[in-house]
């Protein structure tokens, strides 16, 4: 299997969006805010270590080896109904530090919270350890646990209430189930804000080169009263495709779509492409 074919290439998610919430007046005082400025989980293209996720939080189970590097560079172009945003760089990194660990981490570069004149800064930022927890060759099942160090950026601070912590904890869990060139895949996990998330899909090797995959991702926060119902919900559906240009080097790129997604959490289409490169240890 090639690592260097990471969650790539454009293909077409079929979506369309269903009014599941009432929009009216309620709504109009609400900021449209776009996924950089917004505490629920976003979509990105970002590194999974077998080609078959693209989001940095909803990966399959599989950890990288011991002495293996991957690096990715991506830009990511969300368009919601009434404006825009383009993050550019992201850059994922991963290294194998024993058999069943690796440390990953994902930075992007997002629009300053002043406006285009502020330039850019850093956004939200995710520094893990995935754990491998479990692993039968035979059947063909993983499972993994990530603790995650979320660091909020400025723009979602600004979103949440006052004197929020920066530094939020998370513990995505993933599981795989590999049956040759086709895996499924799915996780979910919490983060300390008082995000949950969950999700699932499907990835299937064509050939040497080629890797295409789908899932369905929802990221939500429970209201603060209890007999209220939350409207922080994001639901989005996702496709990509990797092509291996060499065993090291592979190009990629992602298109997904929110459903039933209220504007102010971040509803709207992301594009994302970008080019991976994998190293592997010598072997003597």
């Amino acid at each position: 299997m090639h690592r260097a074919a990471v969650a790539a290439g454009v293909i077409m998610a079929l979506a369309v969006s269903s009014p599941a919430y009432s929009q009216g007046n309620s709504q109009a005082h609400k900021k449209k805010a776009p996924p950089s400025h917004d505490p629920l989980p976003s979509s990105a293209a970002g590194t999974s270590t077998g080609g078959a996720a693209p989001f940095s939080w909803l990966d399959d189970a599989s950890v990288l080896e011991p002495g293996s590097v991957s690096v990715s560079v991506s830009m990511v172009r969300w368009q919601g109904p009434d404006t825009s945003e383009v993050v550019v760089p992201v850059v994922d990194a991963a290294i194998g530090l024993a058999k069943r660990l690796h440390l990953t981490a994902s930075v992007p570069r997002v629009p300053g919270s002043g406006g285009v004149e502020a330039g850019g800064e850093i956004g939200t930022s995710f520094f893990s350890a995935k754990i491998g927890m479990f692993d039968d060759p035979k059947r063909g099942v993983k499972l993994s646990v990530s603790p995650t160090l979320e660091l909020l950026g400025s723009g979602v601070l600004q979103s949440i209430e006052p004197g929020a912590n920066r530094l939020q904890f998370g513990l995505p869990v993933s599981a795989e189930l590999d049956r040759g060139a086709l895996r499924l895949f799915a996780g979910g996990g919490y983060f300390s804000g008082g995000v949950w998330f969950s999700g699932l899909g499907a990835g299937i090797r064509v050939n040497s080169k080629v890797f295409l995959s789908g899932s369905f991702s929802r990221a939500w926060r429970r209201a603060d009263v209890a007999e209220l119902p939350s409207d922080r919900d994001r639901n989005e559906v996702s496709g990509s495709a990797a092509f291996t240009v060499t065993p090291r080097v592979s190009v990629f790129g992602s298109l997904g779509r929110t459903i039933a997604t209220l504007d102010e959490n971040g509803a709207g289409t992301t594009l994302g492409c970008g080019l991976s490169l994998f190293f592997s240890p010598a072997i003597k």
